[in-house]
């Protein structure tokens, strides 16, 4: 049974998708304020976590910024924020920041848990079409175990999110492909995002700053002008 945090200051929001995940076969902890959900983010061990956009106390981005940039192991788990703010600006700062995916209130229960099932199989052992089923894949100094969902560089190990580490996936099963937005966003179709192009940029430059030693200038994931990007 998968254990999920879910964290939101609205009372009857945390009790209704708590219930409706409990129902449909999840385990599910609850928080009403930031400093809460970080201590039992700490305190638990979780598959996924349910974040509200504001929040008193520490809002949704800082709480993701904090659990990216924490190094241990549980810095890449998956995270699905909720928010009231549907504009395009809003949803690119969640996903900058780490987040998986992201949903607008008001929501449909079933279509979260839909989500929430979709980021949990991609997450896991899932395979990608493109990727093909490779369990070790490598290039220059990058060391991919798809099977373990690890990867290292010069033998460090690089903390990615679900989405990137699909996409560097993608890249590394196929060095010197280059693959325009279009195709890139066909990877991630089953995490059921509002997917739209600007996404896949946004996710290009977050795998930048983990992988690459000077993101501005990429030594690995390369931009084709007018085209998309490859691995080089």
């Amino acid at each position: 049974m998968e254990r999920i945090l879910v964290v939101d200051d609205e009372v009857k929001i945390l009790k209704m998708v708590s219930d409706y995940l409990t129902a449909v076969g999840f385990e599910v902890t609850g928080a009403s304020d930031g400093i809460e959900a970080l201590k039992k983010f700490n305190e638990g061990d979780f598959d996924l976590l349910v974040l509200d956009y504001m929040l008193p106390g520490i809002d949704g981005i800082d709480i993701i910024r904090k659990i990216r940039n924490s190094g241990n192991e549980s810095s890449s788990i998956p995270v699905v924020m909720l928010t009231a703010r549907a504009e395009e600006a809003d949803k690119l700062m969640g996903l900058e920041i780490g987040a998986d995916d992201y949903m607008v209130k008001p929501f449909s229960l079933k279509e979260l848990a839909a989500r929430i099932r979709a980021v949990l199989r991609r997450s896991g052992k899932g395979d990608s079409g493109i990727a093909g089923g490779k369990e070790k894949l490598g290039y220059k100094d990058i060391e991919m175990d798809v099977r373990a969902r690890e990867v290292r560089r010069g033998g460090v190990p690089l903390q990615l999110t679900m989405v990137q580490f699909e996409l560097l996936r993608v890249f590394l099963a196929n060095p010197g492909r280059v693959f325009t937005r279009g195709d890139l966003l066909s990877v991630l179709q089953e995490v059921s995002y509002e997917i739209y192009e600007r996404t896949i940029d946004v996710h290009i430059k977050n795998i930048r700053k983990v992988l690459e030693p000077v993101p501005s200038k990429p030594e690995y994931i390369v931009t084709v002008w007018g085209v998309g990007y490859k691995l080089a």
